[in-house]
């Protein structure tokens, strides 16, 4: 290959190379798998620019397309993984200094970063079946329209819409439409920190729903619980005890995950965890917390 053919491929594959991403950590929740997925997609897209290769009118359809079923055929290794993984497993967070926008013009366009989809989102679309989740993400989050996702998929639109309507009224059944405002989910997280490093359980109950959740993902690397607990009292208590809050050199760094306010907690200059919290817009309560400690799942954080 050229290397002007090269240089070409090279930059259409760097122009929607944000877009692919996007798309497919929203399948599979973690970075490096979705790095592999990209960098396969990467090598199948490299041959189709040689001299004497058919032509590709659509570029972008032709990644996405590798790309979605790469991301499908990964489901099943770490479907595998999963079984032996220690304790509630959570996605790994992609954390930034600034938030993203939740909604575009156009859904599909490549500066739509993954981060606009919440932990909470990637939670519950965790337990939709591969396809489900891929058509409820090409659809609901980049607004693909089904006859689209039908080419992308190898299926006729009718299977489609039928696998929106499912995964729709999967996710809708155990995540609300509508989230808190992002300043109200700062607020709350911060009075919510400050309360758990200061003891204050009062103070935690009064912000924390009754039948909240609390997951904690150690991976069987780090101190965490082995299933979710949930319940206000019980939470309370719990994360308050000296176990949860004695860090050493406790540091508190107020980022963005999800395009949702989070807290990156240090230990002197190492990552300790990253918490995000869930709230209900209409009451303001805590409804979930998230806590994600494997270290293996902080790596790419930069501190």
């Amino acid at each position: 290959m050229s290397d002007s053919v090269g240089d070409e491929a090279t930059r259409i594959f760097a122009e929607h190379r944000e877009l692919l991403f996007s798309i497919v950590y929203n399948l599979l929740g973690t970075v490096a798998d979705t790095e592999d997925v990209l960098q396969d997609t990467w090598l199948a897209w490299v041959p189709r620019n040689r001299p004497g290769a058919a032509a590709i009118t659509s570029p972008r359809a032709y990644l996405v397309r590798i790309a979605v079923n790469n991301a499908l055929a990964r489901r099943a290794v770490l479907a595998r993984r999963r079984e032996t993984y220690v304790g509630p497993w959570l996605p790994e967070p992609l954390v930034s200094d600034t938030p993203e926008v939740r909604d575009s013009a156009d859904p599909a366009d490549p500066a739509l970063r993954a981060e606009s989809v919440s932990m909470a989102m990637l939670v519950v679309l965790e337990t939709l079946s591969p396809l489900e989740r891929a058509v409820f993400v090409l659809h609901d989050v980049f607004g693909y329209p089904h006859a689209e996702i039908g080419e992308i998929l190898g299926r006729e639109t009718t299977a489609i819409r039928q696998l929106a309507h499912r995964a729709r009224a999967h996710v809708h059944a155990r995540r609300p439409r509508y989230q808190a405002d992002p300043r109200t989910q700062r607020a709350v997280t911060e009075r919510f920190l400050a309360a758990q490093v200061g003891g204050d359980v009062n103070a935690l109950l009064e912000l924390l729903a009754p039948d909240v959740t609390f997951w904690s993902d150690g991976g069987g690397k780090s101190r965490a619980a082995l299933r979710p607990i949930q319940g206000a009292d019980k939470i309370a208590r719990l994360i308050t005890s000296p176990v949860v809050t004695g860090v050493p050199e406790l540091g508190i760094e107020h980022r963005w995950v999800g395009g949702d306010p989070s807290a990156v907690i240090l230990s002197g200059r190492s990552l300790f965890a990253v918490v995000v919290l869930d709230i209900d817009p209409d009451t303001e309560k805590v409804r979930g917390i998230y806590a994600v400690r494997n270290p293996e799942k902080l790596t790419h954080i930069d501190a």
